[in-house]
């Protein structure tokens, strides 16, 4: 993938948060340039065409404007020959517990939906993706476990979550990821807590024990950090 085709990419799908402001277009940016994340849906093509997606502590809507801009611009930028067609997306329902995030989303992005709400109790309804990247470590260990239930009940059998994570095994690098996760929620005006976090191997047991089957993506890419994406399709033949 090119410079120039990741700017230009990065440029269309941040450009709507001009309208929430200097910092949400600066942090639209930036988060959009560095997080591998966002390059690795596309170019790995892990979420289908169609997809209702419920996006669990969305933040300001990033995921829904880069999807997006990827779809509405795909043929009029030159695409990565070995990247899949950008998906369409059928609805985003983004949930998000800060107000002046959901703020942000709604004034940038006009074709999702986001509400302001706490993850572990608000109804989200059925989706065949729900994505959740970041975010459970800020709940306890028993709020995880039954934020996941919740999950695995909104899922159709094959429904996919998309959950990255921290492993805390993973040393210093993890370190490394908690200390750069409390200067940005500070930054977006948040309140340090405790973090609760696993090993790759803990979410793997978990996720099995809830009829996913789970693989594993390295999420660090030219960062420090120890996150890893896990990719867990709920198996078509687990019961309910």
């Amino acid at each position: 993938m090119s410079d120039t085709f990741a700017g230009t990419l990065v440029d269309l799908a941040a450009a709507p948060y001009r309208r929430a402001g200097r910092f949400a277009w600066r942090f639209a940016r930036g988060k959009l340039m560095y997080d591998p994340i966002f390059v690795a849906l596309l170019a790995r093509g892990l979420i289908p065409d169609g997809s209702h997606i419920v996006d669990l502590g969305c933040g300001q809507g990033l995921l829904s404007s880069w999807l997006t801009a990827a779809r509405d611009s795909w043929t009029r930028i030159t695409w990565p020959a070995s990247w899949p067609e950008p998906p369409r997306i059928a609805s985003y329902h983004g949930i998000e517990w800060m107000a002046r995030d959901v703020d942000r989303a709604r004034c940038a992005v006009s074709t999702a939906t986001f509400t302001c709400g706490d993850i572990r109790t608000i109804p989200f309804g059925p989706a065949n993706i729900v994505t959740i990247f970041d975010v459970l470590h800020y709940v306890d260990h028993t709020s995880q476990d039954g934020l996941l239930e919740r999950v695995r009940a909104a899922l159709a059998p094959g429904g996919l979550l998309l959950l990255r994570v921290g492993d805390a095994a993973a040393g210093w690098p993890f370190h490394i990821s908690r200390w750069v996760d409390f200067v940005v929620t500070s930054i977006r005006g948040g309140r340090w807590q405790r973090l609760y976090c696993r090993s790759q191997q803990a979410w793997f047991a978990r996720l099995a024990e809830l009829g996913f089957k789970v693989t594993a993506l390295p999420m660090s890419q030219q960062t420090p950090f120890a996150n890893v994406l896990l990719v867990a399709r709920l198996d078509p033949a687990a019961s309910p």
